[in-house]
C-alpha cells in the first residue's frame, strides 16, 4: 500500500502529531513487515527530523507483528554516536532504553572499516561512462553495511531536501552514501563536483541520483521508505510510503515547493545563519550550497556560525591539506591531488562555489566568509575569510533585501534560486 503525498498535503499547511500517527496507521500496512526482521535507516542529528514522533509511531505500529526491529544510523562519513546520543535522536529516555526498547538495537555506520561492509557488485566502466555523460570512466565497487544481510527488510526513514550532490536528498540516498563505503562515496561526490552545484541543487533528476537508484538495485533485501517534507520549525508538511523510488518521487515534488524560495534578484551580501546541529564546517557548508545561486557575482557570503569550533571532525586534516578551491583548482592539477579522496575535494568545491583556474590564477566568483571560533589565521589557511562573530549584529541585516543584503535566520535546507536566472 502506497501513500501518497499528493493526496492531501501541501507546502500551505503542516500537519498536527495526531495527523502524522493517523496517516502512518492508514497508510504503513503491517502486513508488509509480518513476521520479517526489519531494520530501519534514520539520519543522525544534522537533519531537521522529528524522528522521536515518527519512530514511536513507527515502533508501536510495526513491532508486535515484526520479528524484529532494529535501526541503523546512516552517518555516511559523519562521526560515530553514542548509545545516549542515539536515544535523544529517536526520543528514547533513559528508563525506557532499558524497558519498553530493551530488545532495539541501534548501530553506527562504519564507513571506513572494510570488514564491516559487504560488496554487492561493480559499476562497470561502460555504465559510469553512460550515466556520468562521459565525464568519468572507471569500475566502482558498490559496497554497503554488511548488517542488512542480516534482515528480510530495511526501511528508510528519512526527510527530503534539496541536495547540492545529487539533486533532491532522501530515498535511496539512505543506502548511498549512508551506509556505503568510500569507494562508490568519493566517486559519485566528485561526479556531483564537476557537474558543480549549481546545476545540480534542487533538480529531480540527476547523474548522480542514477548512480544512487542503480547501485541501490543491487540490494538483494527487500526495501521500503517512509519520506517525509518537513518545515524549518521540524513540522511536516506532507509523507509518503512505498518503494524507495516512489517514496522519494513525490516528496522531493513536494520538497520543491516547501523548500525553494524564488528571489527576484540576486543579492550583494548575504548572512546565512548555521543551526547548532551543524557541529562542524563538513555540514555547515550547507549554508553555502543553498544561497550560491543568489549571490551577486563579486558579492559575500557569510557563513554566521558562533557556536562552530571545528572544520571537520572526520576530514579536518584533509581539508587543512587541500583548503577550499573552485572545481577548476583541482580539475587542472589532478596529479597534484591525486592523493586526496574525492569526496574531499568534492566538499571544498562546494564550499567554495563556481569560479576560473587560469594560468595559475583562481578566481572564484564570490567570497565565502566564515564567522565562528575557527581563528582568523586557520580561515585564511584554508583559503576563506574570516569575520568574528561578535561583530556581527544579526538584525543589522534584517529587512535590507531591497540593498542587496539578505539575512537567512536557518540556513542550510532552504534551496534560494533566482526567478528569471
Amino acid at each position: 500500500m502506497t501513500g501518497s503525498v499528493n493526496e492531501q498535503f501541501s507546502a500551505n499547511r503542516t500537519l498536527s502529531e495526531e495527523e502524522v500517527k493517523q496517516w502512518i496507521r492508514k497508510h504503513v500496512d503491517p502486513a508488509d513487515f509480518a513476521g520479517k526482521k526489519v531494520l530501519l535507516l534514520v539520519p543522525d542529528a544534522t537533519r531537521t527530523a522529528p524522528i522521536p514522533l515518527l519512530f514511536e509511531t513507527l515502533h508501536a505500529h510495526l513491532r508486535p507483528v515484526t520479528e524484529k526491529l532494529d535501526v541503523i544510523f546512516a552517518l555516511g562519513t559523519h562521526p560515530p554516536m553514542s548509545e545516549a546520543e542515539m536515544c535523544k535522536i529517536l526520543g528514547i529516555k533513559p528508563e525506557e532504553r532499558q524497558k519498553l526498547f530493551f530488545q532495539l538495537g541501534m548501530f553506527n555506520h562504519e564507513w571506513d572499516q572494510d570488514e564491516k561492509l559487504s560488496q554487492l557488485g561493480v559499476l562497470t566502466k561502460q555504465e559510469t561512462a553512460e550515466i556520468s555523460q562521459g565525464l568519468l570512466s572507471e569500475e566502482v565497487p558498490v559496497k554497503i553495511n554488511k548488517r542488512i544481510h542480516d534482515y528480510d527488510l530495511l526501511l528508510v526513514v528519512g526527510p527530503v531536501f534539496p541536495h547540492e550532490v545529487v539533486g533532491f536528498s532522501g530515498g535511496n540516498k539512505y543506502f548511498f552514501p549512508g551506509i556505503t563505503g568510500p569507494e562508490l562515496l568519493n566517486f559519485f561526490h566528485w561526479l556531483g563536483a564537476l557537474l558543480t552545484n549549481a546545476a545540480i541543487i534542487g533538480v529531480k533528476r540527476t547523474p548522480v541520483r542514477d548512480v544512487i537508484d542503480k547501485a541501490a538495485a543491487m540490494i538483494p533485501i527487500e526495501k521500503k521508505a517512509l519520506t517525509f517534507v518537513v518545515s524549518p520549525q521540524c513540522e511536516l508538511h506532507g509523507l509518503a510510503y512505498g518503494s524507495p523510488e516512489d517514496a522519494w518521487s513525490e516528496a522531493a515534488d513536494l520538497s520543491s515547493q516547501v523548500h525553494i524560495r524564488w528571489c527576484d534578484h540576486p543579492y550583494q551580501q548575504v548572512l546565512s545563519c548555521a543551526p547548532k546541529m551543524y557541529n562542524d564546517l563538513w555540514v555547515a557548508g550547507k549554508c553555502m550550497y543553498k544561497l550560491e545561486p543568489v549571490i551577486a557575482d563579486g558579492g559575500e557570503l557569510i557563513i554566521y556560525a558562533p557556536h562552530l569550533s571545528e572544520i571537520s571532525v572526520t576530514h579536518g586534516d584533509y581539508i587543512r591539506e587541500v583548503g577550499y578551491h573552485v572545481r577548476d583548482y583541482f580539475v587542472k592539477q589532478a596529479d597534484r591531488f591525486k592523493h586526496i579522496p574525492r569526496g574531499i575535494l568534492a566538499h571544498s568545491t562546494h564550499v567554495r562555489g563556481s569560479g576560473t583556474f587560469e594560468n595559475g590564477v583562481e578566481k572564484p566568483r564570490v567570497k565565502v566568509t566564515l564567522a565562528s571560533q575557527v581563528p582568523r589565521e586557520d580561515c585564511e589557511a584554508i583559503n576563506l575569510g574570516y569575520r568574528d562573530p561578535d561583530s556581527i549584529d544579526v538584525e543589522s541585516f534584517a529587512n535590507r533585501e531591497d540593498e542587496g543584503i539578505l539575512l537567512v535566520r536557518k540556513a542550510g535546507e532552504q534551496l534560494h534560486r533566482l526567478r528569471n536566472a
